[in-house]
């Protein structure tokens, strides 16, 4: 018997073929397998009872990393195999295969480079078949050596005879790599002069460190910038070097062990912290442990991550302490992967520079994530996420989705996947535009996709609008449309793959995402259904004196919503006079229902925070202002809906923010008002839910990274007899917003091709 087999996921860089190989042999079959742009291809020969084991254990008994997302089999006539070998990779034929991310280090590699009797002893690029870097290291598919940044690096005899072994760990790991022949690290002073080399290199960067410098490492995806996270003085002068004042910086702990001295860590938060993902987990911090202040000012929790390459465990054993570990950057721009371009980016900010000569291909950030409701959520997706596919129910046109300006991501929808970018980052500078169109260029030439059209947020003023518009015009391709908060709910639909075809009321609340009657939406209740929605509540509106720099001065929005409802501002607000004629006489005051500028009220209001230095930072200090405060208690909100008149259904935020008022005039608690706020806010998306009648409530928006909030929601929708869905592999903010974009443009031109914008080829 002889069957031939095509299997495609994510089965290339995890091992697959030698997992194949010995599992022919041992069943005495022979044929071959190889790699091809759309998976992993095989042929098996033998007795009938061997072929059938093939097939049901080759999918039962796969590696660790792989994933299975389809596979076919057919049988043929017998060839007469003599053997089972593994043939050269197949470049032919469209490619849809998918590309692994970056995996942590594997407990193999992390014990070979602490054993003295074992020649990758101390070396820093050690990897296998189980770990180290992939996406980051790609040009393109199939991937195998020449198609990677580590093609330039000869094997010597003996990583030659690893790489060849089918039975050998290494075998047709593309990255391996050792100190003969693989790649080296060197210290740079500020001017690009070499300091030291190879271990003499991290042994110096590690004595930077314990002096209070500020180094500058070239990991796996970009740069990061180091720093003792116990001396305070360092972590200020990084702060003022990199100009980012307040917004929390990353940890690095050298083992799980001292994780928990500084943080508490759970069950599944320890799962998720030492996954092969490793991403920044969300910890609540111990009392008094011994982190700089600077590191998260006012905040409970800190972001904590475990090393996860062989530099940061040989670096993070040397030291034996935390670290900052924070992206390689100027703020709003991109992350440096470039050593000589780190030179330039980072002047004046890193003390030193410890760098190596493996190129990346792509830059990669740490991702983010935190568990709520004992659940991963992940809040930022980069390495080790990205550029997994989110696998749909059905396939479709090719379409590009090029995500939001904040927050931004891409996404190519190609057959039944969904490739999901790394996280891009806001669009507010030149450099940052000039890397998103690089990624849309990779993507596009990555996979060999040919889109038809070109999907887009309706914002005028986005830079990835502006961007599509020109892209779609340049290529002759459709331009699809697509309204921010929809493609929120639309998102969240798919990561818990739910038919996106069916009814469901979705909640998006977030900062700001432009509506189409031109007003600044961001506290929505809409129902949706395949590719079309129903605004069918809103928060009330007010209005935004400044319009965008209402999002950096909280007060601008605490003063549109006294202004809203006849209240004056507090005597001890300063320039309060010009603020208030914008509003009286409407200028540079837009309308909004936004969420997130409601909390950026609330929160100057009741004195927490009158100005920002990073969005969401109002929101944050409201939600840790509860400090495990326990009530069950709501301020009064108004629900102000008539569904069957058809008429502005409004949920009216008055009462709440007049009672605020009173409370803080007489002196109650912060914490207790925060409290009251929330439940308030949770009890609107429930009324508003037994209003409509739908049982299936998608949460979704960058409000929802909020744990109590969410919490709260879920925990009343259910008791309500609700079936609440959030977000838990796609970030509820404008991370994910390229998926819902790029589902939403295939449901228009499966549905209503109308509605798409068509551009004639220059």
């Amino acid at each position: 018997m002889r069957a031939h087999v095509e299997i495609g996921g994510a089965v290339q860089g995890v091992g697959f073929r030698p997992f194949v190989y010995r599992l022919a042999k041992e069943l005495g079959l022979t044929g071959w397998v190889n790699n091809s742009p759309q998976g992993v291809s095989i042929e098996v020969e033998g007795c009938h009872t061997g072929v059938e084991g093939f097939l049901r254990r080759v999918q039962s008994e796969i590696p660790p990393h792989a994933q299975i997302d389809h596979i076919v089999s057919s049988s043929l006539l017998d060839a007469g195999f003599v053997e089972f070998i593994i043939k050269p990779s197949d470049n032919s034929g469209e490619k849809t295969t998918c590309v692994l991310p970056d995996l942590a280090t594997c407990d193999d590699c992390v014990h070979e480079i602490f054993d003295p009797s074992n020649r990758r002893y101390h070396y820093p690029f050690t990897n296998c078949t189980h770990c180290g870097p992939r996406f980051s290291i790609i040009t393109a598919l199939p991937y195998d050596r020449p198609s990677t940044t580590m093609g330039p690096f000869h094997l010597c005899d003996i990583c030659r005879s690893e790489y060849e072994n089918p039975l050998d760990r290494r075998f047709h790991a593309q990255p391996i790599a050792c100190p003969t022949c693989g790649p080296h690290l060197e210290l740079w002073d500020k001017r690009g002069d070499v300091i030291a080399t190879h271990d003499e290199a991290l042994q110096a960067a590690a004595n930077a460190v314990r002096r209070g410098a500020i180094v500058a490492l070239k990991g796996l995806g970009g740069f990061q910038l180091i720093v003792d996270a116990r001396n305070d003085a360092a972590v200020q002068m990084l702060r003022l070097r990199k100009q980012r004042p307040d917004k929390p910086l990353a940890l690095m702990f050298p083992s799980l062990a001292m994780a928990r001295d500084y943080c508490h860590i759970s069950q599944a938060e320890e799962k998720l912290i030492t996954s092969s993902e490793a991403p920044i987990v969300l910890l609540q911090r111990r009392d008094g442990c011994a982190i700089s202040p600077s590191v998260a000012r006012d905040n409970p929790t800190l972001g904590g991550m475990l090393p996860y390459t062989p530099l940061h465990h040989l670096l993070m054993v040397e030291l034996g302490f935390p670290i900052v570990a924070t992206s390689g950057n100027r703020s709003d721009e991109p992350i440096c992967i470039d050593e000589r371009e780190a030179l330039i980016c980072l002047h004046g900010i890193a003390d030193v520079f410890l760098v190596h000569n493996r190129p990346i291909a792509q830059r990669v950030d740490d991702s983010v994530a935190r568990v709520m409701l004992g659940q991963s959520m992940l809040l930022r997706r980069a390495r080790g996420y990205a550029p997994a596919p989110i696998h749909l129910r059905q396939g479709g046109a090719t379409l590009l989705a090029v995500g939001a300006h904040q927050k931004n991501t891409i996404a190519l929808a190609k057959d039944d996947n969904v490739f999901m970018s790394q996280h891009i980052g806001d669009l507010e500078t030149l450099a940052s535009s000039e890397a998103f169109q690089q990624i849309c260029e990779h993507f596009i030439k990555l996979y060999e996709a040919e889109p038809c059209a070109v999907v887009c947020d309706m914002h005028p003023d986005y830079r990835s609008t502006e961007f599509a518009e020109v892209y779609a015009q340049t290529h002759g391709h459709t331009l699809i449309q697509v309204q921010h908060h929809h493609a929120h709910i639309v998102s969240c639909r798919v990561d818990n793959a739910l038919d996106p075809k069916a009814r469901v009321l979705g909640v998006a609340w977030d900062g700001t995402g432009f509506g189409p009657d031109g007003s600044i939406w961001g506290g929505e209740f809409l129902l949706t259904h395949g590719s079309r929605f129903e605004r069918v509540a809103h928060l009330r509106s007010f209005r935004l004196p400044g319009g965008e720099a209402a999002s950096r001065e909280p007060y601008r929005s605490a003063l549109g919503l006294l202004h809203a409802i006849g209240l004056t501002a507090p005597a001890h607000w300063q320039h309060t006079a010009a603020i208030w004629r914008m509003l009286t006489q409407r200028i540079n005051s837009p309308i909004t229902s936004s969420t997130g500028r409601l909390f950026d009220a609330i929160a100057a209001l009741v004195g927490l925070s009158e100005r920002t230095s990073f969005e969401g930072q109002a929101a944050m200090l409201l939600e840790h202002a509860i400090a495990g405060y326990c009530t069950e208690e709501a301020y009064p909100f108004d629900l102000n809906v008539d569904f069957d008149l058809n008429v502005d259904n409004v949920v009216d935020w008055e009462p709440m923010i007049r009672a605020v008022i009173a409370d803080v005039a007489n002196g109650v608690p912060v914490s207790h008002i925060s409290a009251m706020v929330h439940n308030a806010l949770a009890q609107m998306i429930v009324s508003v839910a037994e209003q409509v009648g739908e049982r299936k409530v998608v949460i979704s928006g960058g409000c929802f990274q909020n744990a109590y909030l969410l919490t709260r929601v879920v925990a009343q929708l259910r008791a309500g007899g609700f079936d609440p869905y959030w977000h838990r592999h796609v970030p509820p903010n404008d991370g994910g917003i390229a998926l819902g974009q790029a589902v939403i443009g295939r449901l228009k031109l499966q549905e209503e091709p109308v509605c798409a914008l068509p551009f004639p080829a220059n």
